[in-house]
């Protein structure tokens, strides 16, 4: 089978190699599936420089996501069945079949999409975490999200309309702002027309605030962000794709009451996995009602995938991003 590898640290454009490998064989606890979709996230463009907070191990292949349809399945997995199709977390295999762990995987509906299942389960798995479990959002709170356009950015808006806040979001440039506007966010800033997007935000709140932010940018988007916090309010940590990790003034934070609140999904998820199922549970129900509408990026063929992760990394993208490689 032919698999995305990279075998040092540094530009994924540059370095990314086609390879053939052997198909893997399903063990204990795992499937194997033929892969539909992969879905790739910042995170990618991260660990393939070296960059993110967790070790990149080489030889390294771009994937957080997986779509497919099992082929085979290993010892003690019961609930799932040849030929069904699933969604589940990557293990590091941009290929044409991949081994996933069984028990993170979810079967799929027929009528989901492949983008649809790649963003629910990560994106809108991380946000729903961030919003409810950390953030404890509440109808009528007013919050506001940055890189409202991207994978978890977009989810965040989804999942905060449904809550019952109201929404504003700063994206970068005219086509993502009104991609956020027929989303229906209250208020839509492009930070690149308005880098300090702080008095738009504090007019519209008629000088309040808002009660929780979501931040996965860091940098001077966190350090505008505090000026922006409501008495009492949440201002959440999801990332730094900005690459500068900002200082929180305890000062500051003292005197206006809001917490600063950190979210690290990928580990709650292995310290206290049952929340985390119940979310995608609700989240999967919510995808196969019509009530979530993930964007997704148009998908990237497979022989594009440094392409793919060089306009992920250029801001380039919106929504979920998928590398397609068949269709159901």
């Amino acid at each position: 089978m032919r698999i995305w590898r990279q075998h040092e640290l540094g530009d994924p454009a540059e370095l990314l190699q086609l390879e053939e490998v052997d198909t893997p064989v399903a063990d204990s606890d795992q499937i194997v599936v033929d892969t539909e979709a992969v879905g790739l996230t910042f995170v990618d463009c991260l660990m393939a420089r070296g960059l993110y907070q967790m070790e990149t191990k080489l030889p390294w292949s771009p994937c957080t996501e997986v779509v497919g349809r099992v082929r085979e399945v290993g010892n003690g997995v019961d609930h799932l069945s040849v030929g069904d199709r699933v969604v589940g977390i990557g293990g590091g295999s941009l290929s044409e079949q991949t081994a996933l762990r069984a028990s993170g995987a979810h079967k799929l509906a027929e009528q989901v999409s492949a983008g649809a299942a790649a963003a629910a389960l990560v994106n809108y798995g991380t946000s729903w975490f961030a919003l409810h479990d950390r953030g404890q959002l509440a109808e009528g709170e007013t919050l506001l999200v940055h890189a409202g356009m991207g994978g978890v950015g977009s989810a965040a808006v989804q999942l905060g309309q449904i809550a019952g806040a109201k929404i504003i979001a700063t994206a970068g440039g005219p086509e993502k702002t009104a991609l956020l506007k027929d989303m229906g966010v209250d208020l839509a800033i492009d930070y690149q027309e308005t880098p300090d997007f702080v008095d738009l935000v504090r007019a519209h709140t008629d000088g309040q605030g808002v009660d929780v932010c979501f931040d996965p940018v860091g940098g001077d988007v966190f350090d505008r962000s505090r000026r922006c916090m409501a008495w009492d309010g949440r201002l959440l940590v999801i990332g730094f794709t900005s690459g500068r990790i900002a200082d929180a003034p305890t000062n500051h934070i003292l005197l206006k009451n809001y917490a600063v609140v950190g979210v690290h999904w990928g580990a709650s998820v292995g310290r206290n996995p049952e929340p985390s199922e119940i979310a995608r549970q609700k989240i999967f129900a919510l995808l196969e009602q019509g009530r979530l509408n993930p964007p997704v990026f148009p998908p990237y063929a497979f022989d594009d995938v440094p392409a793919a992760l060089d306009a992920i990394y250029q801001r380039q993208t919106w929504g979920k991003v998928i590398v397609k490689l068949w269709a159901t």
